[in-house]
C-alpha cells in the first residue's frame, strides 16, 4: 500500500486519508474516491490529497478485520459487521470470558497494524454486551498478514470463548450474633438475589441460624436436601481461621474446606469448600455490598462452571487491589489521613450545533415548546443542577441560537464543523472544558424534556473513584440521555465520528458504566421531525 500525497487527478479508487472540506463539500476520511468526488473537489480548486492506495495483494481494512475476527472467536461469541477497520465480538450468551492470553499476545506479535483487545480474563458479560474486537491500523494489510492472523486462530483455537452461566439453583444461610440487625440480612439476601439473576440463577432456599457450628451443620444438611447447585454462607462475624464457626460447620456436616483466603482486597476473608460434590462459599463481609468485589470474581466463575482451583485463586494477586466501597470501615486509613477527596467537579455540555436536516426546513432548535425555544429547555435543566458551567456548542444559525438562550450565564463555543456530524460537536465541546473537570453531563439541545432532577441524579451516582466513570440513565429497559463521560474518556469522545456520539463508548467500556433509574420518558424523548415536535406540543 502506497500512502501519501497524490495529485487529485490520480485519486479515484484511492482511500482518502483524511478528510478534506472545501467550500461545503465534505470528502470523509477513510472512504473511496470516486469520480464524482475528484470532480467536485476540482471545481473547488483542490489539485491533491492524501490518500492511500491499495496494491493488489492488500487487503481492505474492514475486510481485513472481519476475517480475522471470524478466525478469532470461539463459542458462544457472534462478530458484527466491520467499520471504520473494527470488527468486534459480541457474547451471544452471559457468562465468563475465558481467553489464551498467551495466544492473544502472539497475535498482536505477528505485525503491529493487527490489534486484538479483549475484556479482563473472567470478566462477566451479559448477553448482547462487546467482549472483545479486532482493529486494523492502515486502511490495508497484505493477505500474508491476514492469512498469517488467521492461520494462528485455527491452529490455537479458541483464544476467546464464553463460558456461560450454567448453575441455576443456590441455597444460602445466614448466621446471627446480638445486636445483628435484620435488616442487615434482609439487605444481604437481597443484593444476593440481584447478583443470581444477571446470571439466570435463583434462590431456591434460605435459613438464618444463631452463629453457632452446631446449628450451623444442622441448617447446611437441611439446605442439601434441596439439592442447590451451590451453598453461600454469610458469617455474622468474619472467618479468621480453618477452626472457625463456618468452616467447622461445613466439616460436621460431611464436607471439606479447599481453601481459605484470597489475595483479592475487598475479599480477602472469603472460603471455598465442598459439600455433597457441590461448591460451598463462605461470603467475605463485602460480599453484602452490591459493589464488585473478590466474591463477584469467585461467584462468578463458579455459577459458569468454571474451576476455582487453588492456583488460580493465587493468580487472582496482580489486580486484586480493588477500590475501597464507601460504605464499609476504612482500617487502612492513618490517624492522620487527609480527608476524603472532595466532590466530583461536572461540567454541562450542550451540543446545539446541528442543521436539523429531519426537519425539512426550520431549525427544531428555535421551535418553541410552553413559551420557550426547545434548546433553552435542556440549558435550562443543565443551569438548574447546579453544574459547574455549562458550554454551549453552536454551528448551525449559532447566533439565533444564542440569542434564544440571551441572559443566560452559560459559555459558547462554535463548531465549524457542524455539517459533518454531531460527533464533531461533541470534540469541540470537549475541547473547550475547564481544565479542572473531572466530568460532563451531555445533553442534546433537541431534549426538552429532560429535567434538572434527573441530571443530579446522574451526579450523585458519578463516582470515577470506585470505577463509576460514565453515568447513563435508564427508563423500561433502555439507555437515553443525556449521559455523564468521566474525564478518562475525554479524548476517546474527541475521536468518535459519524452521528452517534459516545454509544459505542458504552459498549466497549460496559464495566465503567452506571445506570440510573429515569422516572420518565424524558431521557428518551428527542424531537427530529415536524410530526414528533407536534406529539410533544400536544401533549404539553
Amino acid at each position: 500500500m502506497k500512502f501519501g500525497p497524490i495529485p487529485l487527478s490520480q485519486a479515484e479508487g484511492a482511500v482518502a486519508a483524511h478528510a478534506v472540506r472545501a467550500d461545503g463539500f465534505v470528502l470523509k476520511k477513510g472512504v473511496r474516491v470516486t469520480a464524482a468526488d475528484v470532480a467536485a473537489l476540482a471545481r473547488r480548486g483542490v489539485t491533491e490529497i492524501v490518500a492511500a492506495e491499495l496494491a493488489d495483494d492488500d487487503v481492505p481494512e474492514n475486510e481485513a478485520a472481519h476475517r480475522i475476527a471470524v478466525a478469532l472467536g470461539g463459542a458462544n461469541l457472534r462478530v458484527e459487521a466491520p467499520f471504520t477497520g473494527r470488527a468486534n465480538l459480541f457474547a451471544e450468551r452471559a457468562g465468563v470470558l475465558l481467553v489464551d492470553r498467551a495466544a492473544i499476545e502472539d497475535l498482536n506479535r505477528i505485525d503491529e497494524s493487527v490489534t486484538f483487545a479483549t475484556l479482563a480474563e473472567y470478566a462477566a458479560v451479559v448477553e448482547g454486551a462487546m467482549a472483545a474486537t479486532v482493529k486494523i491500523i492502515p486502511f490495508a494489510v497484505p493477505e500474508a498478514v491476514v492469512a498469517r492472523a488467521e492461520a494462528l486462530g485455527r491452529e490455537r483455537a479458541p483464544l476467546i470463548r464464553i463460558a456461560p452461566f450454567a448453575l441455576k439453583r443456590v441455597a444460602a444461610v445466614s448466621t446471627l450474633l446480638p445486636g445483628l440487625d435484620s435488616k442487615v440480612v434482609d439487605k444481604t439476601i437481597a443484593v444476593l438475589e440481584k447478583r443470581l439473576a444477571s446470571a439466570g440463577a435463583r434462590l431456591v432456599a434460605e435459613r438464618r441460624v444463631a452463629h453457632d457450628a452446631g446449628r450451623l451443620a444442622s441448617a447446611l444438611r437441611e439446605l442439601a436436601a434441596e439439592k442447590p447447585d451451590l451453598t453461600i454462607v454469610f458469617g455474622a462475624s468474619a472467618i479468621t481461621d480453618r477452626r472457625d464457626v463456618v468452616p467447622a460447620a461445613i466439616e460436621a456436616s460431611g464436607g471439606t474446606i479447599d481453601r481459605l483466603g484470597m489475595p483479592v482486597d475487598p475479599g480477602n476473608l472469603l472460603l471455598l469448600g465442598r459439600l455433597d460434590g457441590k461448591p460451598v462459599l463462605g461470603a467475605p463481609g463485602c460480599a453484602r455490598s452490591p459493589k464488585e468485589n473478590g466474591f463477584d470474581w469467585v461467584l462468578n466463575r463458579l455459577l459458569a462452571e468454571v474451576p476455582v482451583r487453588d492456583r488460580d485463586v493465587t493468580a487472582m494477586a496482580v489486580g486484586g487491589l480493588l477500590m475501597e466501597i464507601v460504605s464499609r470501615p476504612q482500617p487502612r486509613d492513618r490517624p492522620d489521613a487527609e480527608p476524603r477527596a472532595r466532590r466530583p467537579r461536572v461540567s454541562g455540555l450542550v451540543l446545539a450545533a446541528g442543521r436539523s436536516t429531519r426537519m425539512g426546513g426550520p431549525n427544531k432548535l428555535l421551535e418553541l415548546l410552553e413559551g420557550a425555544p426547545l434548546v433553552r429547555h435542556a440549558v435550562d435543566a443543565a443551569l438548574a443542577a447546579g453544574l459547574s458551567e455549562v458550554v454551549v456548542v453552536v454551528g448551525h444559525q449559532q447566533a439565533a441560537v444564542a440569542a434564544a438562550l440571551e441572559g443566560l450565564p452559560v459559555r459558547f463555543v462554535v463548531n465549524e464543523r457542524f455539517a459533518e456530524g454531531l460527533s464533531t460537536s461533541l470534540a469541540a465541546g470537549v475541547k473547550a472544558l475547564r481544565p479542572d473537570a473531572d466530568g460532563a453531563v451531555v445533553l442534546l439541545g433537541d431534549m426538552p424534556r429532560v429535567g434538572s432532577t434527573l441530571v443530579r441524579r446522574l451526579t450523585d451516582a458519578f463516582a470515577p473513584q470506585t470505577g463509576g466513570h460514565v453515568v447513563a440513565p435508564v427508563r423500561a429497559g433502555r439507555r437515553g440521555n443525556p449521559v455523564l463521560w468521566g474525564r478518562r474518556f475525554f479524548d476517546e469522545l474527541m475521536r468518535v465520528e459519524g452521528d452517534v456520539g459516545g454509544r459505542r463508548l458504552l459498549e466497549i467500556y460496559p464495566d465503567a458504566v452506571r445506570d440510573v433509574e429515569a422516572d420518565d420518558e424524558g431521557a428518551l424523548i428527542d424531537v427530529d421531525t415536524p410530526e414528533a415536535l407536534a406529539a410533544l406540543i400536544r401533549d404539553a
